[in-house]
């Protein structure tokens, strides 16, 4: 098939690149020369694993190209993808102007029958505006459909080849039996249902993640108060085959492009049908909330943060992205430096585009976690990276000051802290503390 993908973003870029994989000739159409131009050397503009080797590979093999002439790409294929950003207006909307405008320049260039496929995030109704807009600009018939994205960051390449289903949502005939042929290649689970009920599933299948996040997130906060351990929680919940284990880890809360955006633009979309869907609202505040844990342990062991060295490691929301949108090291460097600490901040992949897009005076981007956590007070680790847990807890007490970790992602086992000095606090478990004698005993159990 011959296909267009407008926007180069995660979802446009990751699918465009996947479906030339397949053997389908793709354009992706960016309106950013700069972006264009470093994609034509093969080179990706995020970070996302074995992308860049599939763009190089795809474009030797002639079935992958770029560039800025929307209209070329759209008159050149069948299939249109529009996979643009849909970012959070001030209110927590889903900002429409961007598809809007692909919608319009769409309609202009259309030559003949096609297929308008949105895989951007959109709220319920979106399709049925930008079938609207095309009409108003165009005279040549075409058929919409929705395929909503689940791609996880860091994964995204396996997520495309490897998906739990496929969503197709479409009225029309053509659209779908080429949209299934399309996807049959990536699994037999292809779900056909109406396009609002797609534009809905993405958003309620966002909306139930954060809601178990938020929810292991609370439950860690009464095993502290209790003295239970949440992973053993989580992984007893998780053997339950109602419940499953994914997303049952505690931390600091979930980030990025997607939840924190889609969970407001939810609640917004309630908001609109005069529905308060408070459930969602305390998922948010539980979300925002979970990340100050990190200030109120580092509070109490060191009192006055004022003067203190603080090393942090993780800026990205994640680990495998260099992503750092709605990151909680956002908030807890802002903290931080409110009460006068000194920031050493690391990660492996994130900083320039964490100084791209937070502008923090005083902060000591370094390039190595030694650096970082060299004579600090207390380390803080705000990323679970591969290459942190690969880090000895005794060569990290040998690198500080004072002796306080705090594991924000829990990723280090009771075993691997329990013969060190370490003052180690983490979420949701029994804090490992020097000189307890009969706490280490009991864990040892």
């Amino acid at each position: 098939m011959k296909l267009a993908v407008v926007g180069t973003g995660y979802v446009g870029l990751v699918s465009g690149v996947c479906f030339s994989e397949l053997g389908h000739d793709v354009i992706c159409v960016d309106q950013l020369e700069s972006k264009i131009e470093q994609l034509q050397q093969g080179k990706s503009p995020i970070y996302e694993p074995a992308l860049d080797e599939l763009i190089q590979k795809n474009i030797q093999e002639g079935r992958l190209k770029f560039t800025t002439r929307l209209s070329e790409a759209v008159q050149a294929s069948d299939v249109i993808v529009l996979a643009v950003g849909t970012p959070s207006l001030p209110d927590g909307r889903a900002n429409l102007n961007y598809i809007e405008q692909a919608a319009k320049e769409v309609g202009e260039a259309l030559n003949s029958f096609k297929i308008i496929v949105i895989k951007s995030t959109v709220p319920v109704g979106t399709n049925e505006r930008v079938h609207e807009i095309v009409s108003e600009n165009t005279m040549y018939p075409f058929e919409m459909a929705s395929v909503p994205e689940f791609l996880r960051e860091g994964t995204a390449v396996s997520d495309t080849f490897n998906p739990d289903r496929i969503i197709i949502g479409t009225s029309g005939e053509v659209a779908k039996n080429v949209l299934v042929e399309l996807h049959k290649p990536l699994t037999e689970k292809i779900m056909i249902t109406d396009i609002r009920s797609a534009e809905m599933i993405k958003y309620a299948s966002n909306a139930f993640l954060a809601t178990k996040i938020s929810f292991i997130n609370e439950i860690a906060n009464i095993c502290e108060k209790v003295g239970a351990d949440v992973t053993q929680v989580a992984l007893g919940m998780g053997q339950d085959k109602r419940i499953g284990g994914s997303f049952l880890k505690a931390g600091i809360g979930f980030g990025g492009s997607c939840l924190p955006k889609d969970t407001q633009a939810l609640i917004q979309i309630a908001g609109q049908m005069d529905y308060d869907f408070k459930l969602l609202k305390s998922v948010v505040e539980v979300n925002h909330n979970q990340r100050f844990n990190i200030i109120t342990k580092l509070e109490s062991k060191l009192m006055d943060l004022s003067n203190k060295t603080i090393a942090l490691w993780g800026l990205a929301f994640k680990p495998e992205t260099d992503d750092v949108r709605d990151s909680p090291a956002f908030e807890i460097i802002q903290e931080l430096l409110k009460r006068g600490a000194v920031v050493r901040a690391y990660d492996p992949i994130a900083v320039d585009n964490f100084k791209r897009h937070y502008k923090f005076e005083g902060v000591n981007y370094t390039d190595s976690p030694e650096e970082s956590a060299k004579e600090a007070d207390a380390l803080c680790i705000l990323t679970d990276w591969k290459e942190f847990r690969d880090i000895s807890p005794k060569l990290i007490l040998s690198w500080l000051t004072s002796p306080i970790l705090i594991d924000g992602r829990n990723i280090y086992s009771d075993e691997e802290i329990i013969n060190t000095e370490l003052h180690y606090d983490s979420i949701g478990r029994p804090n490992l503390i020097k000189g307890n004698k009969e706490q280490k005993s009991m864990l040892l159990l």
